[in-house]
């Protein structure tokens, strides 16, 4: 990270009835540096009508506790975040005491790298007041045996909108900040309490949701975005961002999975799990087993509670539906089919609310709590634990540029000699190509930030096109499966299916030949 000023957090959920639980913890008690201090914390938040400051990243507060005003504004999240660690840029300024209300400092503002955007914001409409927070907070400094220190920060309040409806929600959260020293305790010390509190990883900040409540606006999927890898970044750095970045998703997909029928949460969820294997893959040969513990078999079992709900969701909302306008094009079709159809759609739906509770039962457990902790943990960990002085150490040294060409080159080059004669393959040897294909297609998605450019854009539109018509295609034989495993497998609704999945490969036959043929023409954007 630069010079500026961090604050580094591990952000935890804990229900109000648990938090005497929690301050008795032994672990705590060993790890106690002084005594605990109670105060409350009122806070406004500030931004511009159309809210520009959220939509950067960007926090502006005034907090009073007591008589003291102090104005913070927070940057926006840097790459090291993941597994509810959040490190962000922070400024602050003491303000005169004593006033009722306090105005900002805009000449303090001004002072910060991001200071030209604030002003630019500030000036264009005004700063005002858009949502409050009020906590009861209960500090206890921390020490641990390597000298790290830290604070834990108990929260019990509520955020609060505008008037006039003053919508309300309810704060009771864990904050583990970092003053001195390694982010990997804060890791250890959440995973020794989760087993024995009901702590969860929070994914928002008080400002989200502050700003959530304020603007009445609906919790959406998050989607995988590209990484911040800024130059110079060695390889494992890189490999930590992503990691961070592939937790962050899987993270802030969770509540909505829990809480909402939507299947775009299951979806987006098992994209950054899968984006997440993905990475783990490229680190495996770089550091000793114990580096990752059990995360990857937790990554298999939480795969195992998610595959079967999105696959059905692909079923019953997106082929059962193409199913039916296809035998209504049929002569006689739509007539013998519906009722097969119907009984298909009733037995699919009953599958898909099971698989849809398995889902959410795997995400309250406390199993998934400790993969997103061991991941965060992981990332945290310098040279991701590879042993110093190794060649596995000496190749996460390496800049990431060098690091991602031999990759990329590696893989380019296995999927190169795969694709020629791809649209004749039978069904099982295209299955593995596409594999390959979405393996590169995760690599380039992390490294492309390293090379810029427009044959960087060119590249991946290309291979994202050809894994794109392979990914349809094993949607369908997927379905053909699903079809045969809900109904009796000789019925004339799963010979309908298994057709319909071979139709699919022989009408994808030309779109896929002109899509290996422009991938083929793509030149590597490393070299």
């Amino acid at each position: 990270m630069s010079g500026a000023p961090h604050e580094i957090e591990l952000k935890l959920r804990l229900p109000r009835a648990s938090v005497p639980a929690l301050l008795r913890h032994p672990v705590l008690r060993v790890l106690k540096r002084g005594r605990a201090r109670t105060e409350t914390l009122a806070g406004t938040y500030f931004d511009t009508p159309d809210w520009r400051l959220a939509r950067d990243g960007i926090a502006l507060r005034i907090r009073r506790a007591g008589r003291r005003l102090v104005q913070t504004v927070k940057g926006p999240a840097t790459g090291v975040a993941g597994g509810g660690l959040s490190a962000r840029p922070e400024y602050e300024w003491p303000l005169p005491s004593g006033a009722a209300a306090a105005a900002l400092d805009l000449a303090a503002l001004g002072t910060v790298p991001f200071g030209k955007r604030l002003l630019k914001a500030a000036g264009r409409d005004g700063f005002g007041a858009r949502f409050t927070t009020e906590v009861r907070r209960t500090t206890i400094p921390l020490a641990f045996p390597d000298s790290t220190m830290a604070l834990l920060c108990v929260d019990l309040g509520e955020v609060r909108g505008p008037p006039p409806k003053r919508a309300r929600s309810a704060i009771s959260e864990v904050e583990i900040e970092l003053e001195a020293g390694s982010p990997e305790r804060l890791f250890e010390l959440a995973l020794a309490l989760v087993d024995d509190l009901p702590l969860t990883v929070e994914a928002r900040s008080k400002a989200e949701r502050g700003h959530a409540i304020a603007t009445g606006a609906r919790p959406q999927p998050v989607v995988a975005d590209d990484v911040r890898l800024p130059e110079g970044i060695d390889a494992a750095g890189a490999i930590a961002a992503i990691v961070g970045s592939c937790l962050r998703q899987i993270e802030a997909n969770a509540d909505g999975l829990i809480a909402d029928d939507d299947p775009e949460w299951v979806h987006q969820m098992r994209v950054g799990l899968r984006r997440l294997r993905s990475c783990l893959a490229l680190a495996r040969r770089h550091v000793p087993p114990s580096a990752m513990g059990h995360l990857e078999d937790d990554l298999r079992w939480l795969a195992s509670a998610l595959g079967p709900a999105r696959d059905l969701d692909v079923f019953a909302l997106e082929t059962l539906p193409a199913m039916r306008d296809a035998s209504r094009h049929a002569a006689g079709g739509a007539t013998a089919m519906a009722p097969l159809l119907d009984e298909l759609d009733a037995r699919a739906s009953a599958r898909r609310r099971a698989a849809r509770a398995e889902a959410r039962e795997a995400v309250l457990s406390k199993r998934f709590q400790r993969l997103l902790l061991a991941g965060g943990l992981f990332a945290a960990t310098p040279r991701l634990a590879a042993v110093e002085g190794s060649t596995e150490a000496a190749a996460l040294a390496e800049p990431a540029t060098v690091f991602a060409a031999k990759l990329l080159s590696r893989r380019h080059r296995k999927l190169a000699r795969r694709i020629p004669g791809l649209a004749e393959m039978p069904p099982g040897e295209r299955h593995r190509v596409r594999i390959l294909a979405k393996r590169l297609r995760y690599a380039t998605e992390f490294f492309s930030p390293l090379f810029p450019g427009r044959r960087t854009r060119t590249y991946r539109k290309a291979l994202a096109d050809m894994q794109g018509i392979l990914g349809r295609l094993n949607d369908a034989a997927v379905a053909a499966v699903l079809a045969a495993e809900l109904g009796d497998p000789a019925s004339p609704a799963a010979a309908m299916f298994a057709g319909w999945a071979a139709a699919q490969g022989e009408g994808a036959v030309p779109a896929l030949d002109r899509a290996r043929r422009a991938y083929a023409d793509a030149s590597p954007f490393w070299k």
